[in-house]
């Protein structure tokens, strides 16, 4: 008899709540770290490109009111001091003098400093000469030798008669902004990265505090599903507390749907057996064949009866959860019993010392373990013997009996007992159902049974069942 059919396993989710919050978490984060970073460095790069304009504004000023002008219309600019730069050639820092005489042409670097060496600043012509009034000045981005230029230029006249009108510009390579703003930007993006890791571990320890509740409430809900508590356990945030209650709504009615079936097979057990027993006592008072008859119907009739009791018992009791039926205690007891009724057959056990619990209901271990030796006392010359251990499959406990009777040297026949109503030998007491509950039990619970050569000589009947891990909190 093949095992019922098991619903299939979920797939397992592609994502998880906790990797979405942090991908989220970290795509807002890098996108406000390099927004800001971004900003910051362009606000940055414009103060100190005004910075700059303002310095060369102020040394144009200084250059405005040191030049002077003789009686033949030469140009005399005594040496700033305010720099070093101005007497370094291409240092990156220039000033120079154009200058128009009444009526003429302007003429070009008219004066310059000593950095300009021998190259002259690329200044608009003519009709920039009439575009300005003297007292304004003009900004211009110019281009020389592949350096770009900031450049602060404004028109002067002189006090002298006669003297020339003067256009007086002061440049500075942009360049010199590179090693500010580089420095700038290496410790933006210390700082920015310092402060993207410290958010992003703000936000994993938010994170897994705020989802422990979660962790908390799926570990429960596997305690229940493996059958080692009955409800939903401990305190939870407002927003799952109508979630844990409705579940354990749940799970409390069907625990008692379960108890009532419970309750009506055990109803139903007592109804038949009752004239099922007066049944059985008339005929044995009458010893015609009309009366063996009765008698073997009857029995008959009552081994189906416990038969299907015993499935529909077993399928209330899977669906139940926080079951936990001590094993070795249990074993003990039919061995007991065992002895009585087959007092030439010497019942051994070997247990471990620590607790072995069946994740079952204690009838169905009785049912099952009670069969299995029963048929193991029926073909055993002197010794049986049961043990006990954890099975090698995790979860699973594994209760073998071995005898020492004539035992089943054919494969296909070890598997042929388990059918239903099968009996090798019809000299033998029995009906062919008792391995065959132990079965449908045993695989009911997501266990199994099968048959073995034994070491003592005769049949190993394996019995595999759940494992119940935490007994104490199963029967809490």
């Amino acid at each position: 008899m093949s095992a019922p059919a098991r619903p299939a396993a979920q797939a397992q989710p592609t994502y998880s709540l906790r990797r979405r919050l942090l991908l989220g978490t970290l795509g807002w984060v890098l996108l406000a770290v390099l927004t800001a970073g971004w900003g910051l460095r362009d606000l940055f790069q414009s103060h100190i490109q005004a910075q700059l304009q303002d310095q060369l504004l102020m040394q144009l000023n200084q250059l405005s009111g040191a030049v002077r002008s003789d009686a033949q219309g030469q140009l005399h600019v005594p040496p700033l001091a305010t720099d070093p730069r101005w007497s370094t050639p291409l240092s990156g820092l220039y000033w120079q003098i154009d200058s128009q005489a009444q009526g003429q042409a302007p003429r070009m670097a008219a004066a310059r400093s000593r950095s300009l060496w021998d190259q002259v600043l690329p200044l608009p012509a003519q009709a920039e000469w009439d575009a300005h009034a003297p007292e304004g000045h003009s900004v211009w981005t110019l281009h020389q030798e592949g350096q770009r230029l900031l450049a602060v230029s404004h028109h002067i006249h002189l006090p002298e008669e006669g003297a020339p009108t003067l256009r007086i510009t002061v440049a500075a390579d942009e360049r010199l902004l590179a090693e500010p703003l580089g420095r700038f930007t290496t410790m933006l993006l210390i700082a920015l990265g310092t402060l993207a890791a410290g958010l992003l571990m703000a936000a994993a320890v938010q994170m897994q505090w705020l989802l422990r509740p979660l962790q908390q409430l799926r570990q429960h809900l596997g305690a229940v599903q493996a059958g080692d508590a009955a409800q939903l356990q401990g305190h939870y945030p407002q927003e799952l507390t109508p979630l844990v209650t409705t579940l354990n709504h749940v799970l409390a009615s069907n625990a008692e749907m379960v108890q009532r079936a419970r309750t009506q097979a055990g109803n139903l057990a007592h109804a038949l057996n009752t004239p099922l027993s007066i049944l059985t006592n008339a005929a044995a008072q009458d010893p015609s064949a009309l009366g063996q008859l009765v008698q073997e119907q009857v029995a008959h009739a009552r081994r189906h009866v416990d038969y299907h009791l015993a499935r529909a018992r077993a399928g209330a009791a899977v669906r139940a959860t926080g079951l936990a039926s001590p094993v070795q205690p249990t074993t003990q007891a039919l061995l007991r019993t065992m002895a009585r009724l087959y007092p030439a057959v010497d019942f051994g056990l070997n247990a471990p010392a620590a607790p072995l619990h069946f994740k079952g209901e204690v009838q169905d271990l009785f049912e099952m373990l009670g069969n299995l030796l029963d048929n193991a006392g029926k073909w055993a010359h002197r010794q049986v013997s049961v043990t006990l251990a954890p099975a090698t499959a995790p979860g699973m406990l594994l209760i073998t009996v071995d005898d020492d009777g004539p035992g089943i040297a054919d494969a296909a026949q070890r598997q042929q007992i388990f059918q239903r109503g099968e009996r090798l030998d019809e000299n033998r007491p029995g009906a062919g159902l008792g391995l065959n509950i132990v079965q449908v039990l045993a695989q009911t619970y997501g266990g199994d049974v099968r048959a073995e050569p034994s070491a003592l000589g005769g049949l190993q009947l394996q019995l595999q069942l759940p494992l119940s891990a935490t007994p104490a909190a199963a029967a809490a």
